[in-house]
């Protein structure tokens, strides 16, 4: 394999960022990776990308979801070099110290790739797909070319974190009407960013979020990790989507249940070094 930036150094994160992440829920960081760590694991990523994409019948219809971007999960499982982008220490610590917990857990990672023109993404709650008793869950949003706020970057809802979850339906054009019309009526501040290849925003489970349309001609690339509280155990899935998601990246699990499975790989602990 190929020499790659190992990406395990230190951020040094400050106390203030820490507490506006708990406080808004949602926190935009600079240089989490550097332009040059990008440029080394973009074509890793965009190559696993760009062949599942090959392997997928194009005459198979994509609704709802699926046809705001090109979606890939758990790249990690398919490149070694991918592996070590996910894996790496630095972002797993950036997302244990904004929790203020002591270890993470992967739940698993995620290709998102907004095609010229797209759609903007509809208002939802990751957590309501996530089969896990903890709130002490995030996802780290990390773009791999410059973005403008015209090109697909993210939009949250202040505050939205601690309401738990606002409505009980999946993501769709229904959902997002009626979760606007809660942000109209509640509220909330709205904040979203210009983004450099390499910055990164991170958010709770439960922190409301959409993004705005990708008017660019290129497509938007980003490249997602989800981390949960290493101790956190499955809980009874509610819902279709939650049932899915357990049997998906929990298998061989039960609710009450720690979750940990061979999916579930502790990323970054206080007390393992």
């Amino acid at each position: 394999m190929q020499s790659l930036p190992p990406l395990d150094s230190s951020y040094g994160l400050s106390r203030t960022a820490v507490e506006e992440f708990q406080r808004h829920g949602f926190l935009h960081l600079p240089g989490v990776a550097s332009p040059e760590e990008v440029a080394a694991y973009r074509p890793h990523i965009e190559g696993v990308v760009n062949d599942v994409v090959a392997r997928q019948d194009p005459r198979k219809r994509r609704e709802g979801y699926g046809a705001l971007f090109t979606q890939v999960t758990n790249l990690w499982r398919r490149s070694e070099e991918v592996r070590r982008f996910v894996f790496a220490r630095r972002f797993a610590r950036i997302a244990a110290e904004l929790m203020g917990v002591d270890g993470v857990r992967l739940y698993h990672d995620q290709a998102l790739f907004k095609p010229a023109a797209g759609k903007g993404t509809p208002w939802h709650q990751d957590q309501f797909y996530w089969p896990l008793e903890t709130n002490n869950t995030v996802t780290m949003w990390m773009p791999l070319r410059d973005l403008t706020r015209d090109m697909g970057t993210m939009l949250f809802a202040s505050g939205t974190h601690r309401e738990g979850p606002l409505v009980s339906m999946a993501i769709s054009d229904e959902a997002d009407q009626i979760l606007g019309r809660i942000v109209e009526e509640r509220r909330y501040a709205l904040e979203s960013y210009d983004v450099a290849a390499g910055d990164a925003t991170f958010h709770y489970g439960w922190t409301l979020h959409s993004t705005h349309p990708n008017r660019a001609s290129a497509p938007r690339e980003v490249m997602t990790v989800i981390y949960f509280a290493d101790g956190a155990r499955i809980v009874e899935p509610d819902n279709d989507y939650r049932r899915v998601d357990m049997e998906a990246f929990h298998p061989g699990q039960k609710p009450g249940e720690l979750a940990a499975s061979p999916l579930n790989p502790l990323l970054y602990s206080t007390t393992a070094g």
